[in-house]
């Protein structure tokens, strides 16, 4: 597993539009798995899940991504990774994961 968490500044779903174009048109094999929006007063909350293939580890790789913003405050956002390893018991080939989280990196 692998995490990252950031900050951004801008609109909430015109960020969140930005990036899940960035990440299906990124790669031949990601897909959005599924999603869902919350809002509660001034407050909203996104999950949006990915999945691709990963040559690096021969198997598939999902990313979860929750934006929350409180009013027009900042956005954050947490991403975390998983699915990367090949091995039983211990964690084994993590690139696949970080590899996905490279790829958002580069849209952030």
């Amino acid at each position: 597993m692998a995490k990252l968490e950031h900050v951004l500044n801008g609109d909430f779903y015109q960020t969140i539009r930005r990036i899940t174009d960035g990440i299906l048109n990124g790669s031949i094999s990601a897909s959005l798995e599924d999603s869902s929006d919350f809002q509660v007063g001034d407050s909203r909350c996104s999950v949006r899940v990915f999945e691709r293939y990963s040559y690096a580890g021969s198997n598939r790789v999902s990313m979860n991504l929750t934006f929350f913003q409180c009013g027009n405050g900042p956005i954050m956002l947490s991403a975390i990774t998983a699915g990367g390893s090949q091995a039983l018991f211990f964690k084994v080939n993590t690139w696949g994961e970080e590899a996905f989280l490279d790829k958002l990196r580069e849209l952030l």
